[in-house]
């Protein structure tokens, strides 16, 4: 396809571009290295640019598992040395929600920390008015940081800044916790990594970048979403305007002129994909392979799959993430991940580490609508064995829930 020109794609075609973009055609998704290094985690990083995170642990925290989607059982350490280690490979900030990104990503999101009374939470912003506060807080850190919010809180207690109240959600934080989440948006104070409970370590931000990165003058804010958008574009291989802009959450205003840009380099070509009914965007480097044999579980805020209507789009699937639906509503379970097999999502399966009983619990498992169930639930059957050796749990325990249950039971 010639640069700049019009191009029409079929709906397989674009499945199996986001998913090589995605890393899932690499040799190293289904041929996994028996010790993946740090240069194989780069590899992943450099592909989705942005691991989401989240604070639900039912069965292991969200920015672990696409690294294990893509690569296999992996040690644990090489992301820790990468977010709480010098120098850090990756840092937090709201990207996509709350991510690790590159440091040099970092960097890209710096007008985002300007407009704060444009882009952050009514809570946060309303921080800026204790001008005060925010100085104390900051002297603080830099004096004694890395500091968790309840630590710092226990300093300030004599200050009149009691320690936190309630369960810890936003609506319970503190003024001390809301402080450091308007000098966290700001980009004032960062991440240097998590307590085993996943509290943030907040720190002097100059102290958590990479010096280089630290020093380097802001970004002109249309160049800076251009290469947010370059990015993203990379990820998708192929996606709309909603996706595009979607991956690092900019408005329409934001992403559009950034869009043009790229398709007037020849970077981004405009395509038509058959079933689609938005333009469509094809970067001109993508792979296009004509077979992609992925096998992986995917977890709820994989970077493939977390923009619900591009994965509706691309797989045909409509997946809802259930967490805040009653009990007696849900339909597939609680934390349910897809399961990728070839190209195409076949099943999804709601998972538990049950540590006490030292299993991985399969609490429902469903198939999708013509599928082979015996072929599904054997490969299905081997991915959760696997799963459960990386989370350090003897075996995996099935319960005769959802229509894939019995034929996973059999297999298993």
């Amino acid at each position: 396809m010639a640069a700049g020109a019009a191009g029409r794609i079929s709906a397989a075609e674009a499945r199996r571009i986001a998913l090589a973009a995605q890393g899932f055609a690499d040799r190293h998704h289904r041929r996994p290295p028996a010790r993946p290094t740090t240069a194989h985690l780069q590899r992943v990083l450099d592909r989705v640019g942005l691991l989401q995170i989240d604070s639900v642990n039912v069965l292991a925290r969200a920015h672990l598992l696409p690294v294990y989607s893509r690569l296999g059982p992996y040690d644990l350490t090489l992301l820790e040395r990468a977010t709480a280690r010098r120098p850090r490979r990756l840092v937090e900030y709201w990207a996509h929600e709350a991510s690790f990104v590159p440091p040099a990503t970092h960097r890209l999101l710096r007008w985002r920390m300007a407009r704060i009374h444009d882009e952050g939470w009514g809570m946060i912003r309303r921080a800026g008015e204790q001008p005060e506060l925010l100085a104390l807080v900051e002297e603080e850190i830099a004096a004694h940081g890395p500091l968790t919010a309840v630590e710092l809180e226990r300093r300030l207690e004599t200050d009149g800044f009691g320690p936190r109240q309630g369960n810890g959600y936003a609506w319970n934080w503190s003024a001390v916790k809301r402080a450091l989440e308007y000098l966290f948006f700001v980009g004032r104070v960062s991440s240097a990594g998590r307590t085993p409970q996943f509290e943030r370590r907040y720190d002097l931000t100059d102290r958590v970048l990479p010096p280089e990165v630290a020093a380097a003058p802001d970004p002109d804010p249309a160049d800076a979403r251009r290469e947010l958008v370059r990015i993203a574009a990379r990820a998708h291989g192929v996606g709309t305007e909603q996706d595009l802009r979607d991956y690092f959450r900019l408005s329409p205003e934001q992403a559009k002129p950034a869009i043009a840009d790229l398709v007037a380099s020849g970077e981004l070509l405009p395509v038509a994909v058959a079933g689609w009914r938005r333009a469509a965007y094809l970067h001109a480097e993508a792979a296009r392979p004509r077979r992609v044999d992925a096998r992986a579980l995917l977890a709820p805020f994989d970077p493939l799959i977390f923009h619900r209507p591009r994965t509706e789009a691309l797989f045909g699937f409509r997946y809802r993430l259930e967490i805040y639906v009653p009990r007696e509503k849900r339909v597939h379970g609680y934390y349910v991940l897809p399961f990728l097999l070839g190209d195409r999502l076949v099943a999804r399966v709601d998972l538990k580490s049950d540590r006490a009983a030292g299993v991985l619990r399969v609490q429902a498992a469903h198939g999708e609508a013509g599928i082979d169930q015996g072929h599904v639930a054997a490969e299905l059957a081997d991915e959760l064995r696997r799963m459960a050796g990386w989370l350090g749990l003897g075996g995996v325990a099935a319960e005769p829930r959802g229509d894939l249950a019995g034929a996973l039971a059999l297999a298993l």
